[in-house]
């Protein structure tokens, strides 16, 4: 039975980050030189594979990814549709769910939590991967060279990331340290 409700709790979690994702893809600033903007989207994937380890964080932004698909509108300003994830920007929504995998495995993956081992999991995951993935495909759909993608849509946004990064990982620990958060987590089996 207990194990019964854990995972409820931690589908209940999931559809938490996912829901937390969607309301961030309404922080937007456009770039008048990128087809994409910059979001809080990236705050959520990075939330997600921190605090929900690699199988729940990866699950909250496949949520995400499907709500989108299915036409509401919690893609960057309001953005719905698959064609959003086939797109120049699409790369990145499937680097959302790679990146908050990678982020689980790395910061969860370990016996102990430590700062460093947090911040090289959001540093890899939930921004070199999200990145990686993001790039590429604007390459594809676009034609730019990759140098042109790196300029154009991943370069401008890295401050804002190294921002998020540090606001996550000052997060992460308060909430390590929180008492109610551990045991949310561990009836949660997360």
């Amino acid at each position: 039975m207990q194990r019964y409700v854990g995972k409820h709790r931690s589908m209940m979690c999931a559809a938490l980050l996912a829901a937390l994702t969607a309301a961030l893809s309404f922080v937007v600033i456009p770039l008048p030189f990128s087809p994409v903007p910059v979001t809080g989207q990236t705050f959520g994937v990075m939330l997600a594979g921190a605090l929900l380890g690699a199988k729940w964080g990866a699950a909250s932004q496949l949520v995400y990814l499907a709500l989108g698909a299915l036409g509401l509108p919690v893609f960057a300003g309001g953005n719905a549709g698959f064609g959003s994830l086939v797109g120049p920007a699409g790369g990145y929504l499937w680097g959302f769910v790679a990146g908050a995998f990678v982020t689980g495995i790395i910061v969860r993956g370990g016996i102990h939590r430590t700062t460093l081992r947090t911040v090289l999991g959001l540093a890899v995951g939930s921004v070199g991967v999200v990145y990686l993935l993001g790039a590429a495909q604007l390459v594809l759909v676009t034609g730019v060279t990759l140098g042109q993608a790196l300029l154009v849509g991943v370069l401008p946004f890295l401050p804002g990331d190294v921002f998020k990064l540090v606001v996550t990982v000052l997060l992460v620990h308060a909430l390590e340290s929180n008492k109610v958060y551990q045991e949310i987590r561990d009836r949660a089996g997360i």
